[in-house]
This record gives structure tokens, sequence and C-alpha cells, in this order.
């Protein structure tokens, strides 16, 4: 619906407590269930048992989910959904196979899932590879200030944590330590002035940054960090950045406009006209660009043209926006903590509704695309993609103000009031 306002009806979505059984914990929990006696007055025949009972009434397309989650009963983690929802969402998604048995049709090979990047998995293989099981925290980096944005470089094997006046630098050893002092420290052209927002190039090897300043600034970080550039903008304030998958082109998002920058030429190209309070948030996908903010409505925008696309009223506060590394899929965080998951090309929308009213809500997906993190105020959860289960959570004493995940899927890094915490990922 071109340009037109559209009442978005989301499918509503469970998010799963319990993580996938590891193949050997299922093994061997299998062969400690063959070896026990069955007890006088137990149920003799599979027919009997309650799990089978459930198991017999389920539509193909639930047996089908549930087998992949490898697990008979679920716990529902913030809400209920509908299982037939959550069975044809998984199903769309998937686009490679398990190795297990499903009675459901294979998928169109036209349906792409969150994790296209992710290699098949052989038969003989029960854990996606690149997806952690737990997280453990292993050292913070002390920033002094409030960390807005963070960027973790795998090329340059270093941290960059932004805020007020200065970014920090921070190599590998350091991830590991407590009180261990930066590397560098690159200090803003004005000490009053304040990164909130930071993207990496796809090589890694290039930073741009924006926020309190009238300028956006291009960073070498290879061999050693240095400014390449300053991009003069027309606002005070810059919330929110997105930068294409060629590096060619960036999005600033600032109040009631989105500047798009060449960034290979170094010349603004437009400056966009969007709502006052619609421009919090902004992202790049394809030929496509979102923004999304107080106003409670997602638009989509023609990249070329500036044209409306499509406009979705929420409901709620637009806190950020992100896509998945396929570029097929949307993720929106709300100010209710809900996830809006939004196809980008066709008409299919998901929400994950869990109803917690939070100040801030980051949202991160993992390189490898099998995973997303979360932030919610003080909660870390890292949630699987597609099916929503959620892998870990973790908790701080203040709130997390923004994350990053390393391409190499090792590390979670979140910034908060005056340091940034170190997770090690555990796969």
């Amino acid at each position: 619906m071109s340009g037109k306002k559209e009442e978005a009806e989301f499918s509503i979505l469970r998010v799963y407590d319990e993580p996938e059984p590891r193949r050997g914990e299922q093994e061997s929990s299998q062969h400690r269930l063959q070896a026990q006696p069955q007890p006088d007055g137990a149920c003799g025949s599979p027919e009997e048992s309650p799990v089978y009972q459930e198991m017999s009434t389920l539509t193909p397309q639930q047996w089908a989910l549930r087998a992949l989650d490898r697990s008979e009963l679920r716990a529902s983690w913030f809400s209920e959904g509908r299982p037939r929802e959550e069975a044809a969402f998984a199903s769309r998604l998937l686009g490679f196979d398990f190795g297990l048995p499903s009675p459901s049709p294979r998928p169109s090979d036209k349906v792409w899932p969150f994790g296209r990047a992710v290699p098949p998995v052989g038969d003989d293989t029960v854990v996606r590879p690149g997806i952690p099981h737990k997280s453990w925290k292993v050292g913070k980096l002390c920033q002094g200030k409030k960390v807005c944005a963070i960027a973790i470089s795998t090329s340059t094997h270093h941290v960059y944590t932004c805020g007020h006046g200065y970014i920090r630098v921070w190599d590998e050893g350091a991830l590991h330590t407590w009180s261990k002092a930066p590397q560098a420290q690159l200090n803003l052209q004005d000490r009053h002035n304040c990164v909130l927002s930071c993207k990496l190039f796809p090589d890694e090897q290039s930073l741009i940054t924006g926020g309190v300043s009238q300028t956006l600034t291009l960073w070498d970080l290879a061999p050693t960090p240095r400014v390449r550039a300053q991009l003069a903008s027309a606002g005070p304030i810059c919330y929110s950045l997105a930068i294409s998958s060629n590096a060619q082109i960036c999005l600033a998002c600032f109040k009631g406009f989105v500047e798009i920058w060449d960034l290979q030429r170094q010349i603004l190209i437009r400056k966009h006209r969007v709502s006052e309070f619609g421009s919090r948030c902004v992202d790049l996908t394809g030929n496509k660009f979102w923004t999304g903010g107080e106003d409670t409505s997602l638009c989509a925008w023609d990249l070329r043209s500036c044209l409306k696309l499509q406009q979705y009223n929420v409901h709620h506060e637009i806190l950020s926006i992100t896509h998945d590394p396929s570029e097929e899929w949307l993720l929106v965080g709300l100010r209710t903590s809900d996830i809006i998951i939004l196809h980008t090309h066709r008409k299919e929308a998901f929400k994950a509704v869990i109803h917690k009213y939070v100040h801030r809500h980051n949202l991160k997906f993992a390189p490898s695309g099998g995973y997303f993190v979360a932030t919610m105020d003080e909660s870390v959860h890292c949630l699987s993609a597609p099916y929503l289960q959620k892998l870990f959570q973790e908790e701080e004493p203040t709130e997390v103000l923004c994350c990053d995940v390393s391409s190499d899927n090792k590390y979670l890094v979140t910034g908060s009031k005056n340091c940034a915490t170190v997770y090690q990922l555990l796969c």
C-alpha cells in the first residue's frame, strides 16, 4: 500500500524460556530414560503418556516446530502466543535443513530465513554453529563517563567505547581484565561533544560517529586511529546512524529530518524531511530506509526518490530499529519492550509481546544471523532466530545504553553509566 498508513496487524509470537538441548545432553538423557525401570503403576504404553497425548493432537506445522526445537513441553517467557502463528512464522523463515524428521513440506526456495548467512547443518548435528548457549562476564572497560555507543572490530582486534568528550580504544588483552587502562584515547574536537551513535564499515577498518555535534566524523582505525574527514551536518544532535552494506551511503537521523551522505565523495546527497517526532531511529535495507520515533509510526522510504512506501502504526514509541545480515527482516524495539519482526519486502509482520515499560531498548543482530541481543533497561537478553528461544539472560546494576556483538561471535559488549561490560559468548 504505497504511501498510505497501514493499521498493522501482527501475529503474536512467544519467546521460549528453554534453550535448545545439546546433542550430547539429549543422548545421555535418552540412555538414562531407557535404562531406568518402569515403576509399578507407571504408564506402560506410549499412547497413555500425557506427552504422547499432547503431541498426537498437534498439527503438522506445530509438530515440525517442536521437532526442530527438540523440546516437547515449553514454558512461555513473557506472554502466551498462538502456536499456529508461531509454526507458520518459523516455517516461513526456515531456509536450511536440520536433519530432523518433519511432516511439513519443505519451504519454497524463494523464502529466506533470518540466518541466511548461517551454513546448512549436517544430519548428524543438532546444535547450530555460532549460536551461544550461555555467556560469561569476563571484564570491564572503565570509561569514566557514560558509554553511549560501542563498536567491536575483529579486523583491528579492538573495542571502541564512545561517549562524552572522547572515544577510548581497548585492545583484546583488556577484555579479560577489570581495571586495565585503554590503549588509546581519541579526544573529540570539542570536549563538550558527545558520541551517541557509531557504525563500523563492513571491512571493520573504518568508523563513522555522530551525536551532540554539528559534524559527523569519519575515522580510519588502521594502522592507528585517526580522523579521515568531518562532514558538516545541519542538525545539532544526531540520534542514529545507518550505513549501506557497500559502505557507500550513510544515513544520519536528526530531529525532523534525515541526511543522506555519499561516503565515497563525502558529500551530502539529500536532506529529507520527516515527522518531527518520527526520526529517533533510522536503518537501511537495500534500496529502502526506515524511520521511527515518538510518533509511534514506522515509515519505509525509497532511498532514491525518498517517496514514502509504507507507514505502520505500531501504537507505541519506537526506540530502536535494526536488520538481519540478509536485510530481509527488520527488528523494531518498542517502549513496551515488544519486538516487531517485519519482512522488508513481503507483507509479513509479527510481534513478540512482552509488555514491560522501559526507558532503554537496544537491538543488535549477530553478524552470523543466528541470534540477536535485546537490552531492556538493566536486562540483557540473547534470543535465537527464528525461534525466539532465550539463549541466556544477564542483569546489570544500571541501565544498558548500547551494545555490540563481535563478528566472530566471541564477545558481547554492553555500555552503561560509566563503563562497558564484556561477556564472552560460549557456543
